[in-house]
């Protein structure tokens, strides 16, 4: 009887690491099909298109900050952050106000959505604009969106300025 119940359980294990095994090779398999890659710029417009039905040169610009003083100027630690499972929630590629991800945005807590902003010692007069939400945990530190992983590593943290010029209500 004992030779019996050893010999299911050796069964047992080897029927387990037989469905583990086909398991792990099917989610690689998986993995090489369908990768997690960030959307093109040019992709990023299209789906911006099909979803809104606006193309690029209907959308309305965004107003220019011109030569005008930043009416707030404050120094935060600033990092890059990619599309990635691990770095955001569930859905990726959309941001905390529902528009996908591209280049020109930032996330911040300590900011309303919309607003613009400026890191001048680091990309001059560039203009970017809050768009996604951090961790809760984050307050006064900004996150600015990166297509490649690989450039967001090089970037690291900047203790930085950031010019904010705030949401006009009409």
């Amino acid at each position: 009887m004992t030779n019996l119940f050893n010999n299911l359980a050796i069964k047992l294990k080897v029927t387990i690491h037989k469905i583990t095994t086909l398991g792990l090779v099917a989610s690689y398999a998986l993995s090489a099909l369908i990768p997690m890659n960030v959307p093109t710029v040019q992709a990023q417009a299209a789906l911006d298109e099909l979803v809104t039905g606006i193309t690029k040169s209907q959308e309305q610009s965004l107003p220019v900050s011109g030569n005008r003083e930043a009416p707030r100027v404050i120094k935060i630690p600033v990092t890059a952050y990619n599309s990635l499972p691990n770095q955001t929630d569930s859905t990726p590629f959309n941001t905390a106000d529902g528009t996908y991800v591209r280049d020109g945005l930032i996330a911040a807590n300590f900011l309303p959505l919309g607003t613009r902003v400026k890191f001048p010692d680091l990309y001059g007069d560039k203009e970017f604009i809050v768009k996604d939400r951090m961790n809760a945990r984050y307050n006064y530190k900004a996150d600015i969106w990166m297509e490649n992983y690989s450039d967001a590593i090089h970037f690291g943290v900047h203790y930085t300025t950031i010019e904010i010029y705030p949401v006009r209500v009409k």
